[in-house]
């Protein structure tokens, strides 16, 4: 039985009421700022640093821990904490372990928010932020010098999907013992293990494909043993909250995610594959495609497929005739995010490294959801007409 069925069967939660024992397959959402101590002694212990036990409701409380319980499982990780978005995650990670005159390495297919983020506030505190190549492996030997604390990846990227090669990156840096954090989103923890690669941290926006409904801003941070004690230490001392409702949505999602992740593959698949049919389209980018330069990469480390991709057209359209392409849509809607039920798309020139990516072509983004697979290609059909 894998850990991901016996999340969906975990065990019972049970309550009292009335000399009747109330048992539910769902843990009650539990909130609350005062944490009673069972006795004095416990709360001296507190006082000392030595209480194990929640002391506050900023400490999580029973829903946020079996939330936690269950990420820390399917992510094989000595720790896991939530947070109350997928940033927040990325951004706590971030200011716990560095320090001023420490340098990070960020991957240029990071998420926007994380670029923005080390550079205009980790600077201020005399962190140097250093941008590497998307698709990095081996070369991440030419970036290493003695202030270099951490690297920090994601793969594939969620805008232009680059993979890196992790077991390259993960040998340099246990080497100089440099810390290794991934941005692991995109395959959800059943399509991707990266403590198992020896990456130190793994990073999820649970907003997306965890929680799966876009009705939810919640993030999670999982630690290796290595860094464990030193994330929860940071965590304890800054007292980060996480909604309890959110948790017990998040932990909810978590049991049909095996479901929804299939179907959503199964969808982004057909309609990609159609995709490469379409005249007018130039390049699919889909990292489960052998045309994709890291396929290679994406078949070693992943085990299936999450429902976002990308494509260009051939034609380098303006943006009037972008504008049309996207305003005629019906079905898929126009936004940020995705990893929910509703199809989105999203429209993007992008640089990486300094260079125009596919000759400075929009890059059409599809979050598939879980829409009829048909309906969903007729769309993307009828707004192609609009570009005759």
């Amino acid at each position: 039985m894998d850990k991901h069925s016996k999340l969906i069967g975990l065990h019972d939660y049970s309550d009292s009421h009335g000399g009747y024992k109330i048992r539910t397959i769902n843990p009650k959402i539990q909130s609350g700022s005062t944490v009673l101590f069972e006795c004095y002694e416990d709360m001296q212990l507190s006082h000392q640093g030595q209480y194990s036990g929640v002391t506050y409701g900023t400490g999580g409380l029973s829903t946020q821990k079996a939330f936690e319980k269950a990420m820390c499982s399917l992510e094989n990780g000595h720790s896991s904490h939530a947070f109350s978005s997928g940033i927040n995650a990325i951004i706590n990670t971030l200011m716990a372990f560095t320090r001023s005159g420490d340098e990070v390495l960020i991957v240029d297919n990071v998420y926007g928010p994380t670029a923005r983020f080390c550079q205009k506030i980790l600077t201020k505190y005399n962190i140097k932020i250093t941008h590497i190549e998307s698709s990095i492996g081996a070369e991440i030997n030419e970036y290493i010098n003695d202030n270099i604390k951490m690297i920090f990846l994601e793969s594939p990227g969620s805008n232009t999907f680059e993979i890196q090669d992790l077991d390259a990156i993960v040998q340099t840096a246990k080497k100089s013992n440099i810390i290794t954090v991934i941005d692991s989103t995109w395959a959800t923890p059943l399509y991707f293990k990266p403590l198992g690669l020896g990456i130190d941290i793994s990073i999820h926006s649970a907003t997306k494909y965890i929680c799966g409904y876009s009705d939810v801003l919640l993030g999670c941070v999982t630690v290796n043993k290595k860094h464990s004690k030193e994330f929860d230490e940071y965590r304890n001392t800054v007292e980060n909250y996480t909604n309890a409702h959110d948790c017990y949505l998040a932990l909810r999602g978590l049991r049909s995610l095996r479901a929804r992740l299939k179907a959503h593959e199964q969808s982004a698949y057909e309609i990609a594959r159609w995709l490469e049919s379409v005249e007018i389209v130039d390049t699919v980018i889909h990292p489960g495609f052998e045309a994709h330069p890291q396929h290679h990469l994406w078949k070693r480390y992943f085990t299936g497929a999450s429902g976002l991709f990308a494509f260009t057209f051939k034609e380098k359209y303006s943006e009037q005739k972008i504008a049309i392409f996207m305003n005629s849509l019906e079905m898929f809607g126009l936004g940020y995010s995705w990893g929910g039920f509703k199809s989105l798309a999203k429209a993007k020139q992008y640089k990486r490294n300094g260079e125009d990516v596919h000759q400075g072509k929009h890059l059409i983004r599809l979050n598939i959801g879980l829409e009829n697979t048909q309906d969903l290609i007729e769309d993307l059909r009828g707004s192609f007409s609009k570009l005759n």
